[in-house]
């Protein structure tokens, strides 16, 4: 199907959102950019938003109702990874059941007709922003991060230098059975000494 990409980087896409959520801890989720400008959205704000656009995107615009609220009953750390995985699995089984031609009719996009594959790479997109918004929060935190779509410095710097993607689990079960026990994180080995950008200052 021509639109496969699309549906295969959901996928991908999914698992990396919570990915990013594990490497913070629940008294994170009040921490924004700067603590006194509220214009910078604090963790738990990202994760609201994240469920929620994403749900009223696909509602909305995609036509992909997956009949559950799009927020945990209780907003900790660990129930807004379950949620959010919940609802991107059903999503992602409805993606895989469309045809090109559901992909290529036009839909309203805000106040704008678009092709729903267009609106689908807008939604990735999208995701991909706010996900590298919190993964500089996790700098600003001090955190050690894993891989996401690369090595990082933690993994070992530059892939030139043949740094490797390690990440934080192996899939989706094996992420929730190790949070739910406390973390059972991939073992990171740090720079080893080398630069971990192209033109160090």
């Amino acid at each position: 199907m021509r639109y496969a990409f699309l549906v295969e980087t959901y996928a991908t896409e999914r698992v990396k959102v919570v990915s990013v959520w594990s490497e913070f801890r629940d008294e994170d989720l009040r921490v924004r950019p700067r603590e006194d400008d509220a214009r910078g959205r604090s963790v738990h704000e990202q994760m609201v938003h994240q469920c929620m656009s994403e749900d009223l995107w696909f509602r909305n615009m995609l036509g992909i109702d997956v009949s559950a609220p799009p927020l945990p009953k209780q907003e900790v750390r660990l129930e807004f990874m379950k949620r959010y995985a919940e609802d991107s699995g059903k999503r992602l089984a409805a993606l895989l059941k469309r045809d090109e031609g559901w992909w290529e009719e036009n839909v309203k996009f805000f106040d704008v007709q678009r092709s729903r594959a267009w609106v689908m790479t807008r939604r990735i997109a999208h995701t991909s922003h706010h996900r590298g918004q919190l993964m500089a929060m996790l700098r600003m935190l001090g955190r050690d991060v894993h891989s996401n779509y690369g090595p990082t410095a933690d993994t070992g710097g530059l892939m030139q230098n043949h740094a490797p993607m390690i990440y934080a689990y192996a899939n989706l079960e094996a992420l929730f059975v190790g949070e739910s026990a406390g973390g059972a994180k991939a073992a990171l080995p740090g720079t080893g000494g080398k630069v971990v950008t192209e033109r160090p200052e």
